[in-house]
């Protein structure tokens, strides 16, 4: 019905994107938000919201916010990725504030944030977000400092997506089920008054390609332009601007105005990443006091050549010439991270290597982190290359050195007996030694690591699977030879690891006895030990003349139960035959029968057996119900008998 849909406050709408809603209203010269308060109506619905002129921060108090934009390399796209963190008494006054924004819904504005609002907010907020104009521009030509045709980037709805990290937190000593009669089944609460921290993130919704667009800029980056932001209002925030690779990009000049009047500033720094892209980070601030000025921002742009520029050089870090690195082939392989490669040469503007292959089907590249990825064909299992180093405006150290990439062997792995993986290194002829540590790893178990020494012939090990759980099993491990960087693999042959039953033990008394009686002779103790052999959790569960019992006592390998004779005495039943079950994780069962003798019976002995075994161990008796037990069980009867005829 339409009385029950969501009503929506457009003030607190605004609250839901707590990121976004930062960079909002377009750059003009001179420009700031508007004093004027932005009016209430009611009667708006989820589905039909209208966000336009809205700003974020005359509501919201953040305690930091990240910003990562990258211009895509068409120049007409981008994508934003920002991340909002709230803490302490900040964060109750923003669930305060959502919880406002559902005024006159059922459950909204009720001093309790649900999840059921949080859902609400996913859904409806790119809806909002796309109304909103950025504060982002850019412009070719000269520098700009406003009074121009701004080229504004505006947000595209179907690249929107919204998360939140405990905005209700689970498992809060406050949280309840809620009280609302519209709630889902699942649906939970917590006041609005908790100070728990929260963060608001804003990212590129799966299988979209970017959440931003402006007008193509004509020169693609490749000649003068300006980007200009608004950051009036933007209390404490990092800016992260990466662009497309344009070689000899770089910040000529920049300008912070209040008002059209420049003022100091932190100063934009310039991040050159291996893969030759520039990086801009930005701190911004905005003191309250300060409102209603407008602030700009202003950074300039050129990719002519700097009055001067140093030549990277190689460190003592770098490999020796004519190393090994090593690789898997046929495919596009890591072969260094960006971590290790940042240490062989230092440039001021930053480097990056390039190498070129002796066979031209091998390529190499650097992505922004400097991870250097190795592409080679299937056919071959080397290949070397004159590798050089460059800055991000051209200038390249003379010195090269020469490298082989290669695939130092072939391996694989099987399960044979279950509890290891044989494990067999073919070595290709690369390096004429390898010494291999390698163990069965699983994503947070490993086995015991075993070593070999290989030369030119195959080597198999066995890698113990012992204490990883049952599923998938891969090889980790490394192989290192003197003139080689270390090779670090992990290898996925599709092994699995089969579960093993539980091992059940019953555990006899001081009398040597399977179980100790009570007093009361209507119930007695039973003792044992569960392990599982793969460190699974086991439960554990027992029958006796039909009915069942779970409440076993464990700690650690050791269980105990107290088991009642009741249900059997009531059915005639004068053999207590217990069956115990244990089930692992893996639902791997092994069960243990255990016969208890009546305590008053003449013959003491007892037998235990087990499902997985093959002998069937006889009685050599039968058990009789005793004396007590009947009486008591009796007793009870004809009471309760008794009380229902009263």
């Amino acid at each position: 019905m339409a009385g029950n849909r969501l009503v929506v406050h457009s003030t607190a709408f605004t609250l839901i994107f707590l990121m976004i809603m930062m960079i909002l209203s377009p750059v003009a010269e001179h420009s700031h938000l508007s004093d004027e308060k932005i009016s209430e109506t009611s009667g708006r619905q989820l589905d039909d919201v209208d966000c336009s002129g809205y700003t974020f921060e005359d509501l919201f108090d953040y305690n930091f916010a990240l910003f990562n934009i990258d211009i895509e390399d068409d120049w007409a796209t981008s994508s934003m990725s920002a991340t909002a963190y709230v803490n302490g008494s900040n964060s109750a006054t923003v669930r305060e504030n959502l919880d406002g924004l559902f005024d006159g819904a059922p459950g909204g504005n009720n001093s309790w944030i649900s999840t059921d609002e949080r859902e609400a907010v996913r859904e409806i907020g790119p809806k909002c977000i796309v109304d909103m104009e950025t504060r982002l521009g850019i412009r070719e030509g000269i520098p700009h400092r406003g009074g121009v045709d701004w080229n504004d980037f505006e947000f595209v709805e179907e690249g929107i997506a919204l998360d939140e990290v405990d905005l209700v937190p689970t498992g809060h000593a406050e949280e309840r089920n809620c009280q609302n009669l519209l709630a889902s089944n699942e649906c939970t609460e917590v006041p609005v008054s908790i100070t728990d921290d929260l963060q608001i993130s804003l990212f590129v919704k799966s299988g979209e390609s970017n959440n931003m667009r402006f007008d193509q800029l004509p020169n693609k980056g490749v000649s003068n332009f300006t980007l200009a932001l608004n950051v009036t209002n933007m209390t404490n925030a990092d800016l992260l601007l990466t662009f497309p690779i344009i070689q000899g990009l770089r910040i000529s000049n920049f300008s912070m105005q209040d008002d059209g009047v420049e003022i100091n500033s932190h100063e934009p720094e310039e991040i050159y990443l291996p893969d030759g892209s520039l990086r801009v980070k930005q701190h911004v601030d905005y003191d309250k006091a300060d409102w209603p000025i407008g602030r700009n921002l202003f950074i300039d742009f050129t990719t002519s050549a700097p009055e001067s520029n140093d030549v990277p050089q190689w460190s003592g870090a770098a490999p020796n010439n004519n190393s090994i690195i090593p690789v898997m082939t046929g495919m596009e392989y890591l072969a260094v991270t960006g971590d290790e490669i940042s240490t062989w040469a230092s440039d001021s503007n930053g480097w990056g290597m390039e190498c070129e292959f002796a066979d031209s089907a091998w390529s190499s590249r650097q992505d922004s982190d400097g991870n250097l990825f190795i592409t080679s064909p299937s056919s071959t299992s080397s290949s070397t290359a004159e590798c050089s180093i460059k800055d991000p405006f051209g200038a390249q150290n003379n010195d090269t050195l020469t490298f082989t990439f290669g695939q130092p062997f072939t391996a694989s792995g099987q399960i044979t007996d279950g509890e290891n993986i044989d494990f067999t290194i073919n070595p290709t002829g690369l390096v004429n030694e390898l010494s291999v540590v390698a163990h069965a790893h699983q994503t947070q178990t490993m086995g015991t690591s075993r070593s070999v020494s290989v030369t030119t012939e195959s080597v198999t090990i066995s890698l113990p699977m012992e204490g990883l759980k049952p599923g998938s099993v891969m090889v980790m491990g490394s192989a290192q030879n003197s003139n080689m960087l270390t090779f670090n693999f992990m290898l996925d042959f599709e092994l699995e690891k089969v579960s093993l039953p539980p091992v059940l033990d019953l555990t006899v008394n001081f009398e040597g006895k399977n179980a100790t009686w009570d007093a009361s002779g209507l119930k007695f103790t039973l003792k044992g030990e569960v392990l599982d052999p793969d460190g699974e959790e086991v439960t554990l569960s027992l029958t006796l003349c039909g009915s069942q019992a779970t409440d076993f006592t464990k700690v650690g390998k050791n269980w105990e139960i107290d088991v009642s004779i009741a249900t059997c005495v009531q059915q005639g039943i004068t053999e207590y035959n217990v069956l115990i079950s244990a089930t692992d994780e893996s639902d791997i069962s092994n069960s243990l029968s255990i016969l208890v003798k009546d305590p008053y019976a003449n013959d003491d002995n007892s037998d235990v057996s087990t499902d997985d075994s093959d002998d069937d161990s006889e009685s050599s008796g039968l058990p009789s119900v005793s004396l007590l037990a009947t009486l008591s069980v009796t007793l009870l009867g004809a009471a309760f008998a008794r009380r229902k005829l009263e």
